[in-house]
């Protein structure tokens, strides 16, 4: 089980979305913060931030980047950005 922390840019990026999207979306981050291991949905992303290990989900034509940071015994699941799928690997 993870914690689940938007930071400030991933938060903007999901009050552009629909309100239909934006719970559908949110939701899926809720079932994926409440998995055991969410690298079972996960893909690793190469070269997107260098040093860190990043990741994504999708979400249907959504995706959303992530790293995870443990914190004492406590995990968190967070979340960088959170785009269209022709939008989300471009810088």
């Amino acid at each position: 089980m993870y914690k689940l922390f938007y930071t400030n840019p991933a938060k903007e990026d999901l009050r552009k979305f629909d309100l239909k999207s934006a719970k559908a979306i949110n939701a899926k981050m809720m079932f994926f913060a409440r998995q055991d291991n969410v690298f079972r949905f996960a893909k690793h992303l190469k070269n997107y931030i260098s040093g860190v290990k990043c990741y994504r989900f999708r979400i249907g034509v959504y995706r959303a980047i992530f790293v995870i940071e443990p914190d004492g015994c406590i995990q968190i699941l967070m979340i960088l950005r959170i785009k269209h799928r022709k939008d989300i690997y471009s810088r």
